[in-house]
């Protein structure tokens, strides 16, 4: 399998043939995680180190699962209590780590830009695990790969991204990738939570759901990201649930083998009814978690088999 790229920092740089081949991968990577025996020696000998400046759940998990089922070593760090606490920059931490040269470095840092600049820094593959407003790759990626697994195909379908548009790196990075495999997609919410010049993203925007999800075959809901807002963006959950959140009401709009989507952590009764999230006829949540380990996996393999070891006139130094 080809795959040209040093990291793995956003979607924007892959071409439909990159998308392609993670996605092959990881659906091999799927079979494999269902097998009895899940330990493989792709990163036998590799070092994966995890950095999340930001709580995680499903991203730090899966991407720490998946390195220990490809073979590697793997260190999560608990950045609340490093150095950077103490005042040590973003780039000083990133050279302190790549003296110890690891192989694999997942990053997820608050600030948009944070981790491409930390990629310049260091010899090791870096993925980015969400930065910011910026980017979510992996999360995209495993959200691709539900859905061709769930519709047999990933190209000319109509997707409808739900909710909070303007403060979601995991809307953005499915945008390009949904754009790039050639979908039709709508952005549904209120014009509060639309970014700035939604008009130039090549999408269809409304603030009617029932208009949104009309002929719909993938109803992606997101997460109110409270903790990126600084003002009253929504009257209250209440309204906005009544609104915008997804109830068997206005899913009737989409198509009757449409399916539902929600990157998590989700708050039932404001972005989606329980009944819904719950539907296996319907829902995929869960089997986006599933995807979000086999994913991360190739994603890791990829990166891996590209890395070089150089010398610098001194045997087995990286440089």
């Amino acid at each position: 399998m080809s795959f040209a790229h040093r990291h793995l920092l956003g979607i924007e740089p892959l071409s439909q043939s990159d998308i392609i081949t993670i996605l092959d991968l990881a659906d091999k990577y799927a079979a494999f995680n269902r097998s009895r025996h899940k330990h493989s020696d792709a990163l036998a000998g590799r070092t994966q180190i995890n950095m999340f400046f930001e709580n995680s759940t499903r991203t730090q998990a899966s991407f720490e699962l998946a390195g220990k089922r490809l073979g590697a070593d793997v260190m999560s760090m608990a950045m609340a209590a490093s150095s950077i606490k103490k005042g040590e920059t973003l780039v000083d931490t990133a050279l302190t780590l790549n003296a110890m040269h690891p192989d694999l470095l997942v990053v997820r840092h608050p600030h948009s830009g944070a981790v491409d600049l930390l990629s310049q820094k260091v010899n090791c593959a870096v993925l980015n695990a969400g930065d910011g407003r910026h980017e979510h790759p992996t999360q995209a990626l495993l959200d691709a790969l539900t859905i061709r697994r769930a519709k047999g195909r990933l190209h000319r379908l109509t997707v409808a991204i739900c909710g909070d548009i303007a403060h979601s790196r995991v809307a953005r990075s499915n945008i390009m990738l949904l754009g790039k495999m050639e979908n039709r997609i709508r952005l549904v919410g209120p014009p509060t939570l639309m970014p700035a010049r939604v008009s130039e993203f090549g999408v269809e925007v409304t603030s009617d759901m029932r208009e949104g999800l009309e002929g719909a075959d993938v109803v992606m809901m997101l997460r109110l990201q409270k903790e990126r807002m600084d003002g009253g963006f929504i009257p209250s959950e209440r309204e906005y649930y009544h609104r915008f959140g997804l109830t068997a009401e206005k899913l009737a709009h989409a198509k009757p083998d449409a399916i539902v989507m929600h990157p998590g952590p989700m708050n039932r009764g404001v972005e989606i009814d329980g009944d819904v999230a719950d539907d296996v006829t319907r829902s995929v949540i869960q089997e986006q978690v599933e995807m979000g380990v086999a994913v991360r996996m190739a994603a890791m393999d990829l990166l891996a088999r590209n890395l070089e070891e150089r010398t610098d006139g001194e045997e087995g130094v990286l440089v």
